[in-house]
């Protein structure tokens, strides 16, 4: 058995079921999750159909993990709207298996755990996909934490230079999960020339980046950051995106990476082995999708409708504010729980059915300080209807109104 798998952590959802163990929730109110990210929106039609259009032909033969030539150019057509980013189609993009795969494939393709102290740099909270890549590759995750005044976004800043000389890789999730932090240019820059002289990898998880409340600023992308800085060859820097937050296709598991073409050829060669092609229906449904803006902007209005109803209901009792994107809100839970994210969680489904996701369960324990950035925090996906997530609101402001009694934000 492979020895680096014990150093695995459970999943923050197996966690959550052991925190509800043994709870039984009032039966009179329905079950109501804002614990999970998954996309609940309803799937345009027109994906679908391009999907079942593309089925008679496209199970006969087994597909090549470059993809086709037409989701390659779908790809780069969707960069060059979106972020006025020019790639080629056919050395610098890579259909992926959704974000997650492909952020686990590429430490095992970019660390060398031969080198002494092999690092890998990833925010704190954070997906824990990054610490888990890094584990199996062989390498040591360090993690950086948040910044609450900055809408907790990564202090970079703050890693010691001892840590920088030995990082092979660098995961930025922007916007991020859980914060929904935008990391500016400014940032980018920083990173940019501490990969240019420690040589490290930069990989940008940005498959939230279509979730944004202010259609005259979406968030910056990695690969712009780049092109604006003068880095059109986009050296050790690739973007990694997917279909699932922006087109409601969780199911489908498509998504691309694009970027420095000498880290798509090797990205490529590793994926060959490993097996990751993306099926011929899913990629003539995906180049559908990528083609396609009306129905993203729909999305994004169903999302700022929700957050417009749910935010004002919780202001009052939740230490909470509007990210920079993404559909997630960061709450600090009231100072009667004395900073108990698990506390409250546990109590709050015991007592109204509502599943939260403790933020100390996204994170790890400062290596300086002891201290745990998730900790006294929540994480809430607004990812279901309005009418369910309204009612989710409301039973949280009863809740924590019955506990304490006190609005802590007026």
């Amino acid at each position: 058995m492979n020895p680096l798998l014990s150093r695995l952590q459970p999943y923050p959802f197996e966690r959550l079921r052991q925190l509800f163990a043994g709870v039984t929730p009032p039966a009179h109110l329905p079950p109501i999750s804002l614990g999970i990210g998954e996309p609940r929106h309803a799937t345009p039609a027109f994906i679908r159909q391009a999907l079942a259009d593309a089925l008679d032909g496209g199970l006969a033969g087994y597909p090549a993990t470059a993809g086709t030539p037409a989701l390659r150019a779908a790809c780069a057509g969707w960069l060059q709207r979106r972020y006025d980013v020019t790639v080629d189609p056919a050395t610098q993009v890579l259909p992926a298996l959704g974000t997650r795969e492909a952020l686990f494939a590429l430490a095992q393709t970019v660390v060398d755990a031969r080198q002494p102290g092999a690092t890998v740099v990833c925010p704190n909270p954070f997906y824990q996909i990054y610490e888990g890549a890094a584990l199996l590759a062989g390498a040591t995750p360090h993690y950086v934490a948040s910044d609450p005044a900055r809408n907790f976004a990564p202090r970079w800043d703050q890693v010691p230079p001892e840590v920088w000389a030995r990082t092979q890789l660098v995961y930025v999730c922007s916007p991020g999960n859980p914060t929904g932090a935008v990391m500016p240019l400014a940032e980018w820059r920083m990173l940019f020339e501490l990969s240019d002289r420690h040589g490290f990898v930069i990989a940008a998880d940005e498959c939230y980046s279509e979730i944004y409340f202010d259609d005259a600023a979406p968030p910056l992308g990695g690969l712009q950051a780049a092109t604006q800085l003068g880095r059109a060859d986009f050296k050790n820097l690739v973007m990694l995106t997917s279909l699932s937050k922006r087109s409601n296709v969780p199911g489908l598991r498509s998504g691309f990476v694009a970027g420095d073409a000498a880290l798509i050829q090797q990205f490529l060669r590793y994926r060959t082995y490993h097996g990751s092609a993306m099926g011929a229906a899913v990629q003539a449904a995906s180049v559908a999708a990528w083609g396609d803006e009306a129905h993203v902007q729909d999305n994004r209005r169903l999302y700022r409708e929700k957050f417009a109803q749910v935010l004002p209901l919780l202001a009052p009792w939740l230490d909470v504010r509007l990210p920079d994107a993404g559909f997630y809100l960061w709450a600090g839970v009231p100072a009667v729980w004395e900073g108990s994210d698990t506390a409250f969680a546990r109590a709050l489904y015991a007592q109204y059915n509502v599943t939260v996701l403790p933020g100390s369960y996204l994170a790890r324990d400062d290596a300086a300080s002891g201290h745990n950035p998730g900790s006294g925090r929540v994480r809430m996906a607004l990812v279901a209807e309005s009418a369910e997530c309204l009612e989710a609101a409301r039973r949280i402001a009863r809740f924590i109104e019955e506990t304490d009694n006190t609005p802590r934000h007026p």
